[in-house]
């Protein structure tokens, strides 16, 4: 029997939630009527999570299975890792909070039965903070304005890819990339669905404000040099008003001779002219960082054990 689906769920510090998880993922998966499969990634928990997960493959060991990384490496990298161990034709990735229903899977389901390779959702009535709403909404904009890539929620996990968009993102070797977009760039036929969203069953978001921060400087620095070109030409810019102003000053000496006054003013210029060139250093830091983490060459995760089935020759 041909795999159609896989589920692939990273987990991280979801004890208090995990039950109602399993409770109405595995029903929503049967009434597929589907041969499917969930693969777990507990990215390093260090609560009970693990083992929960445990507990639940020796309830279903036929369509569970368990990969159990060594550290936490982030929600990114515990999905590629879940990427390389899927066996569907159809790969789907949920998060574990139960924010997007996995009842909602039928709707991409279909969405890729109309011939699509990838299918983004767009969720409906966000259940979250108006901070987080207001933060998603500017960097989906700044987003789109530098790397064209269009996606009208970036935040979402619930996505589906086909095999052929899986395989090319797992042979990419980037230590740090944004899958969502690194799939749009590979698919031919992308779209978007509508889904629920609702509030977290437990526990508490683990994205700060700083790491939704940084997952967008790895998305823009990932896929764009347009921040390298933008202030390169701010450069070139500053660098014409500044000659500008020093040709008025020489002129505005040489005609009312030496003056005092203006020193704060040109201290501030000053100030400002610095700032511009730490942030500078700081991008170019972001470019030149993503280098050195690229070259070391070190494994993106560690597999510490995993949990599954053994492989049977006749449905392999």
């Amino acid at each position: 029997m041909t795999l159609v689906l896989s589920v692939v769920i990273p987990v991280y510090n979801e004890e208090q939630g995990l039950q109602a998880l399993f409770d109405r993922l595995y029903p929503a998966l049967d009434a597929l009527q589907t041969p499917y499969e969930v693969v777990f990634i507990n990215d390093g928990s260090r609560d009970r999570s693990p083992a929960l997960l445990r507990q639940q493959f020796e309830k279903r060991p036929d369509v569970t299975r368990v990969v159990l990384l060594n550290g936490n490496f982030g929600q990114h990298m515990a999905i590629m890792a879940g990427f390389e161990h899927a066996r569907g034709a159809r790969i789907v990735t949920l998060d574990a909070d139960l924010q997007n229903p996995p009842e909602e899977i039928a709707k991409l389901m279909a969405a890729m039965d109309a011939g699509h390779d990838y299918v983004g959702t767009i969720r409906q009535d966000r259940q979250d903070t108006s901070w987080r709403r207001w933060a998603s909404r500017l960097m989906n904009h700044l987003r789109e304005r530098i790397t064209r890539i269009h996606m009208t929620d970036q935040g979402c996990m619930l996505r589906a890819y086909d095999r052929h968009i899986v395989q090319a993102i797992t042979s990419c070797r980037e230590v740090n990339t944004f899958i969502p977009a690194l799939a749009y760039t590979f698919a031919s036929r992308p779209t978007e669905v509508e889904v629920r969203h609702e509030e977290r069953v437990a526990g508490e978001s683990k994205y700060s404000l700083y790491s939704l921060v940084r997952l967008n400087f790895d998305l823009v620095t990932g896929f764009s040099v347009v921040p390298l070109q933008l202030f390169s030409l701010l450069g070139i810019l500053l660098s014409l008003v500044s000659g500008l102003f020093v040709v008025y000053l020489v002129l505005r000496r040489l005609i009312l001779g030496p003056e005092a006054e203006g020193v704060f003013t040109l201290f501030a210029i000053t100030f400002f002219l610095i700032s511009i060139l730490l942030f500078g250093i700081g991008l170019l830091g972001e470019y030149v960082g993503r280098i050195y983490q690229q070259v070391r060459e070190r494994p993106r995760f560690l597999i510490d054990a995993i949990l599954e089935a053994p492989a049977d020759p006749e449905h392999s």
